[in-house]
């Protein structure tokens, strides 16, 4: 089966049939649907809901709300999976990442960063990336397909299995935000994410607030508003350049949808306001965009949107064509920033030991293969004649 995703591609999204259904990823209309094919009445799919979604069960003979010969039936159609959780790595801080293999055998990687007044689930919506961020380790693989809706709120139970946290609790969370910013682009995957999200923030189930849910995009402007409008979630944008001759090298899908166009859907979004400010991401290449002109042409781009600027110290990986901005430069490009009256926290950087900061998702297993064969390809040059120049400070 080959899905739509965005305005105008088209990847595979199938995979291989398993044995038995999984209820995982289910509407609460097809949770319905299912039950009543059992010959069950509604109201069984609201219990159901309950076991799955609030108190994260997966083995129908504990739920014992549910008659005895409905779990019966229910076992003989139906499975309750997680992605296979393949490795568990702990970083030096505290940050956590899963190697997570799928029905047909593809991988991704989840990330996990605790933090003293939260926890924040760093979510993949694809398997590889169908962008080619020069910066990112994520956009050196290809593009495989993306994950079903099942297969991505799976991550957030799984991750949830793995902390303790079931049945969910209202207060005081371990996993307190979620954020797609991990393997793919979201909007390439809308159907998928926003039916995801929508059992997440479920209040009868996961029950986490759209408030503390964040949409990372490289700037598919088409899909913007529909963000928006049908999802309703924070809005993060990768920006990373001030100027298009940069970021059509940085990211390469500014030449399809330039900065100005970006920052127009990014004024016009739907619920943004001053409380529900759109961040904008922005890494720190030394000598790339990071001079003290970059920052002062950020604060004019970001005239009209409600804005926060995440400064991102570039994580590096193997191969990587950058370096990080120095320190004293980050200072420099925040004091322009801050003094424009723009929040402006420098990211500080998790789980860099284990490959799980920003930018360095990559699965493990191709990492793996390419070290066992020896084998690691160059990054990529940039187009001919492409530059970097200086902007004077």
């Amino acid at each position: 089966m080959t899905q739509a995703v965005g305005t105008d591609q088209a990847v595979e999204t199938a995979v291989e049939t398993p044995r038995k259904k999984n209820l995982i990823g289910l509407t609460r209309d097809e949770l319905k649907a299912e039950m009543q094919g059992l010959g069950e009445a509604p109201f069984r799919a609201k219990q159901l809901w309950h076991w799955l979604y609030h108190r994260g069960e997966t083995d129908f003979d504990k739920m014992t709300t549910l008659h005895k010969d409905f779990r019966r039936r229910l076992a003989e159609t139906f499975e309750v999976r997680r992605p296979e959780n393949k490795v568990d790595r702990l970083s030096v801080d505290g940050t956590r990442k899963w190697l997570l293999r799928m029905d047909d055998g593809n991988e991704i990687e989840t990330v996990y960063i605790p933090e003293e007044d939260r926890g924040t689930l760093c979510v993949s919506s694809q398997v590889g990336c169908t962008l080619t961020c020069r910066f990112c380790h994520t956009g050196t693989m290809k593009l495989v397909r993306n994950l079903d809706a099942g297969e991505i709120v799976g991550q957030v139970m799984l991750a949830r299995d793995c902390i303790g946290e079931w049945p969910s609790p209202q207060d005081g969370r371990m996993l307190s935000n979620i954020v797609l910013m991990g393997m793919g682009e979201p909007l390439y995957n809308f159907d998928n994410v926003k039916k995801a999200m929508q059992i997440v923030m479920d209040h009868e189930g996961i029950a986490l607030s759209r408030r503390r849910i964040t949409l990372s995009t490289s700037g598919v402007v088409p899909m913007i508003k529909r963000t928006g409008e049908e999802i309703g979630v924070a809005l993060a944008i990768s920006l990373h350049a001030v100027r298009d001759d940069v970021r059509d090298i940085l990211v390469p899908l500014n030449k399809k949808y330039p900065i100005a166009e970006l920052l127009e859907a990014c004024r016009t979004y739907p619920g943004a306001s001053n409380a529900r400010r759109i961040t904008f991401e922005y890494t720190m290449l030394r000598d790339v965009n990071d001079s003290v002109a970059d920052a002062k042409e950020l604060v004019r781009l970001m005239a009209g949107i409600h804005a926060k600027i995440n400064v991102i110290p570039f994580n590096p990986w193997p191969g990587a064509p950058y370096e990080c901005s120095t320190d004293a430069q980050i200072d420099k490009f925040v004091t322009v920033l801050n003094n424009a009256g723009y929040a402006s926290p420098v990211r500080t950087p998790r789980g860099r030991d284990i490959g799980a900061a920003c930018g360095q998702l990559k699965s493990e297993s191709q990492r793996q293969r390419r070290t066992q064969t020896g084998y690691a390809p160059a990054p990529a040059a940039p187009p001919p004649g492409a530059s970097f120049p200086s902007a004077a400070e």
